[in-house]
Formats: structure tokens, C-alpha cells, sequence
């Protein structure tokens, strides 16, 4: 059954109802299959990403009150899972050294694949026009577009060259050399026993899909699948699924037209809709009590192309118009703040989209909120892990245990770990022992600067030492005393790895503090765990190169690869228990399309910016030239262009499906850098009424 619909049709809601029925014939029914296969078998259910994916599994449980077990993963996951689970299979295929594989994450990936491809001899020529870090990244995700089309690795270079044409000469005699890099790190990491997405993805399509006897154990595990939002799935997921469905398994998916989120990062929604040509096809209509009707939506979406004149602007589409951007984000604060006070909308009613959130919008709208007493929560969001005053604190201890690392460390540095490390619970809440003034002093007076053994020296190396009291003179005494102990363990090698010393360190300072709130815990936890992970890296690298390099030096790496801001303290999000009530959703255009939610009032930030017609980061380089519709033909600026009109529109519609009161239009003549604002959606700001309420000024 091909279930289709657009937003907020309820198209989950019947996904859920034919599982509850298929759950009700398989109890009910005898079946013919063996006892053996009844053992083994369940249901696969796919949601496009984890956040859904947890929700959806929920519903299904319920609906079927436990009495059947059920995998819910994402389409990337149950690939990842497949390819470690039949390891064994592939590594027979290939002939590599047969070592358990290991995942990389996303910036080890880049830190591995940079040190690797530095050596070669035109990598100044590479990178002469771009950033380094870009340029490896965007080679990286050619592999994962190329794995997740089912394309080898081997193509890209022609891909590439056919795809993207002579745009730059110099640009074009490079596409060969990128094709080379590209194939010289997947081997290079398989022969380590490496996996990473593009990596997973090739292995699964090229070598383990194809094999019959993993196709036998697939369609004997799995009788049915469930796929929720098919539009945002890869290509080779709907290989598997057709595997499924030929071996006789029964399959039910949800497709929506105006999502396709992640368009231009792997997903490929045109090839997925084609699966629906052997299915039982149901459309759902939007529910008679919308807001807004299909009619409405397409004349909005005609207003702002090119074509659309005369269209009157709803009642429920409103707008605050300012000069600059920094008015526009104290006024749509203040107008919030406003509604709210008066009852109007709750806080968890509201949700801010933005199609980027720079630093400057986030902190404005939270500082603003906040101090009126209006929460606001961003949505999954991923600031790096070093800007945790905790993290930076551990990190600064490490630098203090570990010799040849000194040249990390400054005074600042030594003066804010002092403080961190010496807050204890008092009446509530966490308070330094140490304050930011004497943690200077003491780093100034204290702190031996040494690039090879840097120290903290006795407290009465400062000739004033008494001006710093008892409680401060103690906490500092503690804390070097606790240095100087490791460090000992550290010099004995009594197997005080780098994971093993955060975890210490995090027992002895931080344990007992029971006032972390779940963003500083969450840095915490992401901390240890990439640690762990970097030195399991670490450990595999030195098997297969003996002298690869001293831990000192893999401490500093590790230092400052945590240093570039590279690694987020939420990559993968664990859901709160009980979640956060109460709070103004703030979110980027992705983020909030691809919850599948929706909020009674909702206000578009910037709406008149050019950014709402662009993918930005949800679009990664050549995506296009990887869909399985490509025609093979160059890709022109025409066709960046259509690309982006028909993603505006997407957005559009998909946004207005999600409001159940009110849009407010934000919108500002000069945008965050000083340059006039003129997007698409001008014409549709400049049509609505303005909002009018009068309120004090809040940053007052």
C-alpha cells in the first residue's frame, strides 16, 4: 500500500492503523511459514531520522499493546547495522585483513582523511581556492551521494567532469585528482578495517545486497516493512525494500509531495515514488478544518514567483517590518513577549523558523525572552563542544598531566579551570570556590610556564598569598595536589589512558555536583564518548602502523581537534525524560520540517532574506548530479535556479500545512551584514497587514 498525501493528512496515523490490522491477521491467522521462520521473523519499520524514529516506534507498540516485536530504524541505521552484522561476507569478498570494523565518526573521518591526503603532491593546487576543511568535506560527501545512489566510487571523477562541465578550467583539470583522493581513502581505510558512511553505504549495495546468502536471510527475517516518509529516503533503501517485497513480504509506505526535507542530502524522493507503480495507491486529502486550504497555499506560492499579481494576503498572515535587523529581532522579542503576557498564545504554541540562525539571532531571542520569563528552547541544537567552560576546563587539566603538550595552555586557560573545578553546592546552586579574580592571580603567580612540563607551583609562590583566604588557598591546594597524583600515575604507566583520566577527573570534580543541567550534562557524556572513540581510532591506527605516534602527541591532536570547534555537544540528541514543556520552539527551516510538527502561531524570521530559496546546508555539493532522474547532461545555473523555486515552494506550502492560527512575516530592509533584503518573499510581506501592539521596550 502506497499511502500519499501532504502535510498533516494523518498519513503516519494510517500507516500506524494497517500495522495494528497486519499485527491482528498474523495472531489471528495460521501462517504457512515454519516454526523456525515464526521464531526468527519481525517487522521492519524505517523512519527517516531519529527523532521520528523513536516516536514512531512508540505508536506502533502502543497500538499493538507489545504483542509484537518491532525494529524501527532509520534507513542509514539498518544498513549500518547490516553491514557490521555480515561483516564476515564482505571481508571474504574483498580479501582484507579480517579485524572487526570500526565506525568513524564524521570528524575523525575529516581529521584522518586531511592527514592522508596532504601528501599529496598537488594538495596546495587542491585547496588554492577554497578552505581546506571545506574541500575535504565536500570530497567526503561526493563517496557518501555516490554510496547512497548506488554508484561506485570508480565514476565520480566522469560524473563530475559530465556534471559540472567546464565551470572553471583549472576547476575541471582537478575533478580527476579529487576522483583519485576519493579512492585512495576508501581503500586506505578498509585496509584498517574503517567504515564511514560513504564507505557503509558502497559495501552495502555493491558487495552484500547482491549476495544470496544474505538476500535469504533479509527475506526470511522480515515479513512486512513500514516506511514513513519514503520522500526522504535514499535510493539504495528502496533496493532493499524491493528485495523484501519480491521475497513475498508485504509493504506499506507513506510518501508526502511537499516534503522531500532532505532533498540534497542523500535522499533521492522522484526514484522512491516510482515504487508506487506496484502498489495499492490511497491519497489522503488535508481534514476540512485546516486553515489552510490546498487553493490557498498554491495562490500564496503564485504570489511569490514571478507570475503572481493581484493575490490577497489572509487575514492570518501578518508582518513586522523594520529598518534594520537588530530592530527587527528586539521588536518580534517584544511583540512575543507581548502576546504571551496577554494571554494570547502560550509559549509552546509558538515556534520561530529562520532559514539560518546566526549567533547573533539566537542570543538576542533567548537573552531577551528569557529575562521576561519566557522560555525558548532551540531545537536540536549543536553548539561545538568546546564552547563548555567544563569541557575547556578538562581539557586544560589534560595539558597539565601529560608532558610535550605545554604550548596548549595560556594563563586564561589555567585561571578558568581553576574556577570551574573548584564550584561546590551551595544553597542550590553551583558556586566557585575559586573566584574568576583569584583564579587570576593564582594563574598568574602560580602557573609555571613550561612547553614541556607546564606546573601549578605551591600556593606560597605568590608573596600575598594571604590575600587569597582560606577557602580559595584550599581548593587550589586540592586541585594540585590531584595533578601531581595523576601526573605520578601518568609517569609509573600505570594505564591511565586519556579516557580513563576524563573519567576521573569527571568523578572527582564533578560527581558529586548534582546541579548539571541536561546541556552541561550532554557535553559531559559527548565528551567521554569521543574520547573513547578517538582512542579506539588510535589504538587501530598503531596495529597497523607501529610507529605511528606517542600519546603525547595524540593527547595534543585530540586537544586540538576539540579546539577547532569541529565536534557538537548534541550530535545524536537523546530524547529528555520528561521532555521540556513550556517553550518557544526555535528552530532553522530543516530542523523544523523535518520534526514533523506544528505550532498554532508561527513566525518566519528574515522572510525576506535570499537564503529562504537556498538549500545552504541542507544541500551538499553535486547532490544533484547523483539523483537517479539526472540525464547526464551538465548542470546549468537554469537548473540551480528551477531547483531552488521548486524547494521554496516545498517550504512554503509545507509550513503553511503546519500553522493552525497565525504566520508573522519578520522582516527588516537590511539584512545582518548591511545589504538590502529583496527574497522571494518580499511581495508577500510587503502585501500583509502589520502587526500593532505597544509594549515596553524589554532590553530597557
Amino acid at each position: 500500500m502506497w499511502i500519499t498525501g501532504t502535510t498533516k493528512t494523518q498519513k503516519t496515523s494510517r500507516l500506524v492503523a494497517e500495522f495494528s490490522k497486519w499485527v491482528r491477521q498474523q495472531l489471528t491467522q495460521p501462517s504457512k511459514k515454519s516454526p523456525q521462520q515464526n521464531l526468527s521473523a519481525t517487522v521492519l519499520v524505517l523512519a527517516a531520522n531519529n527523532h521520528n524514529r523513536g516516536g514512531l516506534s512508540d505508536r506502533l507498540s502502543e497500538a499493538v499493546e507489545g504483542t509484537y516485536p518491532v525494529i524501527c530504524k532509520t534507513p542509514v541505521g539498518f544498513i549500518s547495522d547490516e553491514v557490521e552484522l555480515f561483516w564476515p561476507l564482505i571481508f571474504e569478498k574483498l580479501q582484507i585483513k579480517p579485524q572487526f570494523p570500526l565506525r568513524l565518526r564524521p570528524e575523525t573521518e575529516q581529521e584522518l582523511a586531511t592527514q592522508l591526503w596532504r601528501e599529496h603532491p598537488q594538495w596546495n593546487a587542491l585547496i588554492e581556492t577554497t578552505k581546506e576543511y571545506r574541500f575535504v568535506r565536500e570530497t567526503l560527501d561526493l563517496l557518501q551521494l555516490a554510496g547512497a545512489s548506488g554508484i561506485a566510487a570508480e565514476d565520480i571523477t566522469l560524473i563530475l567532469e559530465q556534471g559540472l562541465g567546464n565551470l572553471t578550467e583549472d576547476a575541471e583539470k582537478l575533478y580527476p585528482i579529487r576522483g583519485e583522493l576519493i579512492l585512495q581513502w576508501r581503500n586506505w581505510a578498509l585496509e584498517r578495517g574503517f567504515l564511514t558512511y560513504g564507505i557503509i553505504y558502497e559495501l552495502y549495495w555493491r558487495y552484500l545486497l547482491p549476495n544470496a546468502q544474505y538476500k535469504h536471510h533479509l527475506i526470511r527475517r522480515y515479513p512486512a516493512v513500514f516506511a514513513d516518509d519514503t520522500d526522504d529516503y535514499p535510493a539504495i533503501a528502496r533496493s532493499f525494500v524491493e528485495v523484501l517485497l519480491d521475497g513475498g513480504a508485504e509493504g506499506f509506505f507513506t510518501y508526502n509531495q511537499q516534503g522531500k526535507v532532505r532533498l540534497g542530502l542523500n535522499a533521492d524522493p522522484e526514484y522512491w515514488e516510482q515504487l508506487r507503480d506496484r502498489t495499492i495507491v490511497e491519497t489522503l486529502s488535508v481534514p476540512p478544518n485546516t486553515l489552510v486550504t490546498e487553493e490557498l497555499a498554491g495562490s500564496i506560492v503564485e504570489l511569490v514567483s514571478t507570475t503572481g499579481y493581484g493575490v490577497e494576503i489572509p487575514d492570518f498572515i501578518e508582518s513586522i517590518q523594520t529598518i534594520s535587523r537588530a530592530e527587527l529581532l528586539r521588536q518580534t522579542a517584544a511583540y512575543i513577549i507581548h502576546i504571551v503576557k496577554n494571554q494570547e498564545v502560550a509559549p509552546e504554541d509558538i515556534a520561530i523558523i529562520a532559514p539560518g540562525l546566526d549567533e547573533i539571532a539566537r542570543y538576542t531571542l533567548i537573552e531577551i525572552l528569557s529575562a521576561s520569563g519566557i522560555p525558548i528552547e532551540p531545537v536540536n541544537e549543536q553548539r561545538p563542544l568546546i564552547s563548555s567552560p567544563l569541557v575547556r576546563a578538562l581539557l586544560t587539566l589534560m595539558a597539565l598531566v601529560y608532558p610535550g603538550i605545554g604550548r596548549l595552555l595560556d594563563r586564561d586557560s589555567i585561571a578558568e579551570m581553576l574556577s570551574i573545578l573548584s564550584q561546590k553546592p551551595i544553597v542550590g546552586k553551583l558556586v566557585p570556590q575559586i573566584d574568576p579574580v583569584r583564579a587570576g592571580l593564582l594563574a598568574d603567580y602560580c602557573y609555571n610556564v613550561d612547553p614541556e612540563l607546564p606546573d601549578l607551583l605551591p600556593i606560597d609562590s605568590f608573596p600575598r598569598w594571604d590575600r587569597l583566604g582560606h577557602q580559595a588557598s584550599t581548593a587550589y591546594q586540592k586541585i594540585m595536589e590531584w595533578i601531581n597524583n595523576m601526573r605520578s600515575q601518568q609517569y609509573k604507566q600505570c594505564f591511565l589512558t586519556p579516557t580513563i583520566f576524563i573519567h576521573e577527573a569527571i568523578k572527582h570534580f564533578l560527581g558529586k555536583n548534582n546541579y548539571y543541567d541536561y546541556d552541561r550534562l550532554s557535553a559531559l557524556r559527548e565528551l567521554i564518548e569521543t574520547a573513547q572513540h578517538y582512542w579506539e581510532v588510535d589504538r587501530r591506527l598503531k596495529q597497523n602502523e607501529p610507529s605511528f605516534q606517542t600519546q603525547a602527541v595524540t593527547v595534543a591532536q585530540f586537544i586540538q581537534l576539540l579546539r577547532r570547534g569541529t565536534i557538537t555537544a548534541n550530535p545524536r540528541p537523546i530524547r529528555q525524560f520528561p521532555p521540556k514543556k513550556g517553550a518557544i520552539s526555535l528552530a532553522t527551516i530543516f530542523q523544523y520540517r523535518s520534526l514533523k510538527t506544528s505550532h498554532p502561531w508561527q513566525f518566519w524570521l528574515d522572510a525576506s532574506s535570499h537564503l529562504w530559496e537556498k538549500g545552504g546546508a541542507a544541500t551538499l555539493f553535486a547532490a544533484p548530479l547523483f539523483l537517479k532522474e539526472w540525464s547526464g547532461r551538465t548542470w546549468m545555473a537554469e537548473d540551480e535556479y528551477e531547483m531552488d523555486q521548486q524547494r521554496l515552494q516545498r517550504i512554503i506550502r509545507d509550513l503553511l500545512g503546519r500553522v493552525t492560527e497565525k504566520v508573522i512575516l519578520c522582516h527588516s530592509d537590511l539584512g545582518v551584514n548591511g545589504t538590502e533584503q529583496m527574497g522571494a518573499l518580499l511581495p508577500l510581506v510587503q502585501g500583509s497587514r502589520q502587526v500593532s501592539f505597544s509594549i515596553n521596550n524589554p532590553t530597557n
